[in-house]
C-alpha cells in the first residue's frame, strides 16, 4: 500500500536497488498496484511488485521468511516474467530486459556482502551471454550495524530491517529529507481506515486457515483410529483363518468363516 499510493518513494527506492541515476528514470509504471486477496492470509510474508523502468521489466521481491529453493524460485518469477513480454508476432530480439530484486531477512550465501548480482556468464571467459537476465539479491541480516547518512541504499534497506518504531525513528533522526517522508507515508498508511481493514481481513484469513487445519487434523486422527481399529480386524482374521489352515480346514470353509477372499487364504 504504502509504494502503490506513493509511487515515487517506490521509484526513488528502484533507482538505489538497481544502481542507477533517478534522473534517468523516464518511465515508471507499476504492473500490479493491487494485492491479490488471497495474500493477505500468506503467513510466509512475501511481497513482489511488477514495474516497468525504462522499457525494462523488474520485479521486486520481499521475502520474510526463508521456504528454501530460494534461488530456484527467483529463477521462475524470471522466466514467467521474461517469457510473458514478447508481443505477438515479435522476434526474440524485442524481449525486454528483465531484472528480478530481491530483499531478504534471512542469509542466503556463503560470503559477508549483503549484495549479490548474478547474470549469465562463461565460466572460463566470463563472457556475458545476455543483458536481458540480472538478479540483485539484498540480505538483510548482513547490513552493518552503522551507516552514513549519505548511503541512501542502507537507509532504504534499514528501513525494511526495522522492526520498532524506536529503529524508524532513529533513521528519521538522521534529518534525511526522503527517509523522513518515507516513514511519515508509512505512519499515515498503517492509520488509514484501508489499511485496518486489510489487517482484519488478514487476520480473519489466518484465523480461518489455522482452523480449517485444526478440523483437518481431527479428521485425520478419527480417520485414523477408524483404520487402526480396521486393521486390527483383518489382522484378527488372518490370524483365525491361520489356525484354520493349519488344522487342515477346506478353504471353501474359511472363506465363510473369516469373510476373506480364496486368494488370501492361499497366500497365507
Amino acid at each position: 500500500m504504502l509504494f502503490v499510493q506513493y509511487p515515487e518513494l517506490l521509484k526513488r527506492l528502484v533507482a538505489e536497488l538497481l544502481g542507477i541515476a533517478l534522473e534517468s528514470i523516464e518511465q515508471f509504471t507499476i504492473r500490479n498496484p493491487e494485492m491479490p486477496p488471497e495474500n493477505l492470509g500468506d503467513k510466509f510474508c512475501r511481497l513482489d511488485i511488477n514495474m516497468t523502468v525504462n522499457s525494462q521489466r523488474v520485479d521486486l521481491e520481499i521475502q520474510i521468511s526463508n521456504e528454501g529453493d530460494y534461488p530456484e524460485r527467483v529463477l521462475y518469477y524470471w522466466a514467467r516474467e521474461f517469457s510473458s513480454a514478447l508481443p505477438a508476432s515479435q522476434g526474440y530480439s524485442m524481449l525486454p530486459r528483465t531484472i528480478v530484486v530481491s530483499i531478504v531477512d534471512f542469509k542466503l550465501f556463503e560470503c559477508t556482502e549483503y549484495h549479490s548480482f548474478f547474470q549469465p556468464l562463461e565460466t572460463t571467459r566470463h563472457t556475458l551471454l545476455s543483458n536481458k537476465m540480472g538478479f540483485h539479491f539484498f540480505e538483510l541480516p548482513k547490513l552493518p550495524t552503522d551507516f552514513n547518512k549519505n548511503n541512501m541504499l542502507l537507509l532504504w534497506l534499514s528501513l525494511f530491517k526495522a522492526e520498532t518504531e524506536e529503529e524508524l525513528e532513529k533513521i528519521k533522526g538522521l534529518e534525511v529529507p526522503i527517509m523522513s517522508q518515507a516513514i511519515n507515508a508509512y505512519y499515515r498508511i498503517t492509520a488509514s481506515s484501508e489499511f485496518r481493514e486489510k489487517e482484519r481481513l488478514r487476520v480473519k484469513a489466518r484465523h480461518d486457515e489455522a482452523q480449517a487445519l485444526y478440523n483437518a487434523e481431527q479428521r485425520g486422527i478419527e480417520k485414523g483410529i477408524e483404520k487402526g481399529i480396521e486393521k486390527g480386524i483383518q489382522k484378527e482374521k488372518f490370524e483365525i483363518a491361520r489356525n484354520l489352515v493349519e488344522m487342515g480346514l477346506p478353504i471353501e470353509q474359511i472363506t465363510k468363516v473369516t469373510g476373506l477372499t480364496q486368494k488370501e487364504i492361499e497366500t497365507l
